[in-house]
Formats: structure tokens, sequence, C-alpha cells
């Protein structure tokens, strides 16, 4: 029987990180994944692919409604929905490629199949061809998330799907409903509707991407349905059904009024669960929590002192990055460091154009804790670089402590908020004032100067430039 320093289970951001780390640190490291490549949902069927899709689709827009108004013509615009789904393959074929190549850079085994604990100390790993047994003295489970439902919905994969299904369709929809007004579905509903698919969003809640800031929700909100997103809020679906050629969707409105619609697809987008099926936990002294995920304390060490846990199985913001900082952090861990994981300063990103980004508190969370802060907003349409590239929609919004200054939330809705938004993490992590933030030099014309506009309005001064 093979002995490992360090076994990982699951081969997403969360375990390939965790892995290369332990190698790093000296481990005798395995990874062990059930799939034939390494990257897990992240990378296979979730953020790389959808970006792939977003860009795609995003230019696909740029040329049909903006180029134009960049003095660039063009006689016909022809939409090849198999060649854009195969350069998202492409793409995601480069990215697992890349994992192979760290693996064997850092000496870590690769081992194929389905792991499952026998107890505490051995897993038993299963694939089509044989059956072995493996122990470590630690091991990480970062064996992810799948795709939530709710009841009367069921996913056949079929005509009831899932972004998993959205990523592989073999010719472009006519129409779709997407349950679930979060980032996956909105990102959904983006990807779709710019190559010309009818799109409808079923929202249970008042606004869309609700953990969000309410204020880049209600925004995004107009956003979209301006661009022919039909956007229903307080619906509340209660059962789809498969109907051969279409799917159907029923609901409740917040009256009460029951409705239906139907179309090619019905795409769930409510949320993702735990991952721990066939794992053995029943096996070891791991605890699961009322909803299934992993419980673990403040080092991420599962009941079972020897096995810890990472990223979407534990809970939490299930977003890759977090998972990736888990990973690091455990390993390090394991090998007597010491740090701490700010939860509240990582950043959670919507890819939708304009992009929608944040990181610290919102404002509702300020108001409900009587917590008292400043806002500073700043318009894209007030910036020189969002009018250069027509990118004018959204805004850049800071909450900041009045007494001392102290950065408590980045909020930004605008072109490339994604990539902005790590100026807000800096700020938060090492505890710089807004003031420090404003006094700093901006390229001019960026679209980062939105952001030093809304601190010197946080700080009680008007905006000085555009």
């Amino acid at each position: 029987m093979d002995h490992y320093d360090i076994a990982v289970i699951g081969s997403g951001p969360g375990g390939y990180v965790a892995a290369i780390r332990s190698a790093q640190l000296g481990y005798k490291t395995v990874i062990i994944e059930k799939y034939d490549t390494l990257g897990g949902t992240c990378t296979n069927v979730g953020c790389i692919p959808t970006k792939a899709l977003l860009d795609s689709t995003h230019h696909y827009a740029e040329a049909q409604h903006q180029f134009k108004e960049h003095g660039i013509k063009l006689d016909q615009i022809e939409l090849d929905f198999s060649q854009m789904y195969k350069r998202k393959a492409e793409v995601v074929s480069k990215n697992t490629g890349g994992l192979d190549f760290l693996m064997n850079k850092n000496k870590i085994t690769r081992l194929k199949g389905t792991a499952s604990f026998v107890n505490n100390s051995i897993i038993k790993i299963v694939n089509e061809t044989e059956m072995r047994e493996i122990t470590a003295q630690h091991y990480i489970i970062a064996t992810g998330s799948k795709p939530s439902t709710i009841p009367g919905v069921e996913i056949d994969k079929k005509r009831i799907i899932t972004s998993t299904e959205a990523l592989s369709l073999e010719e472009k929809p006519e129409s779709m409903v997407i349950i679930g007004g979060g980032v996956i579905g909105v990102e959904m509903a983006s990807i779709f509707n710019r190559i010309g698919t009818k799109v409808t969003i079923l929202e249970y809640a008042d606004h869309l991407i609700a953990t969000m800031d309410h204020e880049l929700g209600k925004s995004l909100q107009k956003i979209l349905k301006k661009e022919g997103i039909d956007i229903r809020l307080n619906h509340a679906v209660y059962r789809t059904e498969n109907a051969d050629s279409k799917g159907k969707v029923f609901f409740k409105d917040k009256n009460g009024t029951e409705g239906g619609l139907e179309a090619d697809y019905v795409l769930v987008a409510v949320g993702r669960s735990p991952y721990v099926k066939g794992l053995g936990l029943e096996n070891t002294d791991i605890q699961l929590d009322e909803r299934g995920f992993i419980k673990v304390n403040e080092n991420n060490q599962t009941s079972a002192s020897n096995i810890y846990a990472i990223g979407d199985v534990i809970g939490g913001a299930m977003l890759a990055h977090k998972a990736e900082e888990e990973g690091v952090f455990v390993a390090e861990t394991i090998n007597g460091q010491k740090h701490h994981i700010h939860y509240n300063r990582i950043p959670s990103v919507v890819y939708t154009w304009p992009e929608v980004a944040s990181v610290g508190y919102t404002e509702e969370y300020l108001k409900q804790n009587n917590i008292a802060y400043n806002v500073g907003k700043f318009p894209f349409s007030a910036s020189a670089r969002a009018r250069a590239s027509m990118d004018i929609e959204g805004f850049a919004k800071v909450l900041v402590d009045p007494k001392y200054g102290e950065v408590l939330g980045v909020h930004i809705i605008g072109a490339r908020a994604a990539d902005l938004i790590a100026q807000g993490v800096i700020a938060q992590e090492y505890e710089v004032t807004a003031e420090d933030m404003f006094r700093i030099s901006y390229a001019h014309p960026t679209y980062s100067e939105t952001l030093k506009e809304a601190y010197l309005i946080a700080s009680g001064q008007g905006a000085i430039n555009i």
C-alpha cells in the first residue's frame, strides 16, 4: 500500500492549488481525480468555458451594435455557433494541459478514480480497471459542488438543464428560460441573449445578484432589460416539464398569480450543493452540517484531525479564488505556518458586460448593523476613458468609515470592474485609508480613475477629474 504525506481528493482550483503548494513545501503529494482531465468544474464546465463564451458573444454583440459608431463598417455579420463552442473547448484544453504540466513539474502523483474513505487513515480509489488503497498522513477534501435544484424542478439534462449542459449545446437555441438571477443566471442570460436567443429570467428575490450590494443588482437589471432580456422578479417556480421539443416552467408571482412559459430549454441556476456523494464520510469522524456541507474549524480541519476540507464542499462563498486561498492556507497550516484568511476581503465578480465586482461590506449590511459610513459614488459616464470606449454604463461606489477613513466596502459595475476590484482588495487587506487611495497617482485616462473620484467624494471632497 502506497503512503503519502498529503493526499488531495479533487482537482478543481482548491485541489490543484493545495497539491502544488504541498509539493512546493516538500511533501510527497498525490492528487485523486475521477475525470480524465484536471481542473474540476471551474476549468472544465464553469468559470473558464463560461468566460470564453462571454468574450466571444461580447465581440459579436459589439460588431452588431457598436462597430458602426466606431467607424467600422461590415457588410455582413454572421454567427458561427459551432466555431464559438469549438474555441471554448480549445481554451479549456489549454488550461487543463497547463495543469498537467504543473503536476509533472512539481512531481505530484496523479491517480484517476473515485476516492472514498475506508476509515480516517485509508482511502480506496476505484476506476474502470482497478481498485487500490493508499494511506496519507494528511488528507485534503476538495470535491467541490454540483448544481442544485428546487422542489418540483427535475433536471433531466435534455430540456431542463444546468449551465453544464448549456456549455455543450450543439446549436443555438431560439428561446431559453433561466430559473435564478444570481451570478450563473445573469452570465448565462448574457451569453445567449447576445447571440439572438429570447431569454427570460425568473428570480425569486426582488433583485438580481442578491448576495451583492443591492444597488449593483438594480443597475444590472436596467442594463440587461435594455439589452432585451425579460426579467421577472418575485417569481416562485414550482414545477418544470419536459415536453419533448420544449421545456415548460410554471410559477407564481408575488401576488400568487400562476403563470407558465415554454422555451427550447429551461436552465436551472438556483445555486450549488456540496459534492460528498460516495466519499465514504460515514466511515470517518467527519461531520456534516444541516445543509450537507463538511464542518471545519478555523484551520479548515474536520472532526477527524488529519482530514481537512476546502472550497465549495465546506460552504461559504462558492468562488474559485476562495478555494485557492484555502488550498494554500491548509498546506501551509500543515507545514506549521500561521496566517489567516479574511473572508470579507475576498472579492466577488459577475462577468456580464459591464462587469460587476464587489469586496467588503455592502451598504445593506452597514445599515442593518448600525455602522456609520460615508458613500462616494462616481459614474462611468463621467469618465474620459469610458466615453472613449463607449462603455459609459455603471459606477464605482466606495463605503468609508467617517472617523478614520477605513475602506469598508468597494462596489463597481462598469467596464473592467473584475480587474479594478483588486485595488479595493488591497485597500482593505492593508487597511489603507480613503485619503491614501485618492492621493496616489492614477494614470489618465483609465477606468481606475472612477475609484479615485469615488474616494474623493466619500472623503468630503468633490470630483476633480474626468
